[in-house]
């Protein structure tokens, strides 16, 4: 998935002078958004937990004249979101126009075999992540003045999809966590939207399409 920054004189609708912050960017729908806002005019932060292959993205997008920045982050873990806000905060002195929350993961096995360890795997990674990382970037986005945040959520939080029930119960939970915030920060100029997509070809699920 890639994307081309719209030709010069084109009147498509551009992100320039804005910033954004994309969690695990490095591959599947993070990689895509992060080259279509890179494409858009956009200064862009990522994270992945691979460093290497977060190293090559940065190559790769700096070869297409886009504006990307990279941290090494497991979004799984507290101590390493509060690093990347803080590093973000530095990086884009204070402020943040768009938080894309799309870090996630999944496997898939019936109900009564998940063990404890699993769980809280699945839910840091997919609900408690987006959770913390909103809460961090409240500030950045609120001083912003124009703030937006999307979740990237699942068509298996709305119906039954095969991917394992822990999975589908942290996606409805996101889709709930993005109706409240879109009311409760709507004040501080935060907008807050949810997309749902249905199995992407992606690597997370291309043992299943």
């Amino acid at each position: 998935m890639t994307s081309t920054p719209p030709s010069t004189g084109s009147s498509r609708w551009r992100l320039d002078g804005m910033t954004a912050l994309v969690t695990g960017g490095t591959r599947g729908i993070g990689y895509a958004v992060v080259e279509e806002l890179a494409a858009l005019g956009a200064v862009v932060h990522t994270c992945s937990r691979n460093g290497s292959e977060l190293d090559q993205r940065l190559q790769e997008w700096s070869a297409k004249g886009f504006t990307v920045t990279g941290s090494v982050c497991d979004l799984a873990s507290r101590p390493q979101r509060e690093v990347l806000v803080a590093e973000v905060s530095s990086l884009f002195n204070g402020k943040l126009n768009i938080l894309i929350n799309n870090v996630g993961t999944a496997f898939r096995k019936p109900t009564i075999e998940y063990t404890a360890e699993e769980y809280s795997l699945l839910m840091a990674t997919n609900l408690e992540s987006s959770y913390h990382m909103s809460q961090l970037a409240h500030p950045l986005l609120k001083a912003s003045g124009v703030g937006s945040i999307v979740f990237i959520s699942s068509v298996a939080g709305l119906v039954h999809a095969y991917v394992g029930s822990i999975y589908s119960a942290a996606k409805g939970a996101t889709n709930q966590l993005a109706k409240n915030l879109a009311c409760e920060w709507a004040k501080d100029n935060i907008r807050t939207n949810c997309v749902a997509p249905w199995f992407t070809k992606t690597s997370l699920v291309q043992d299943v399409i």
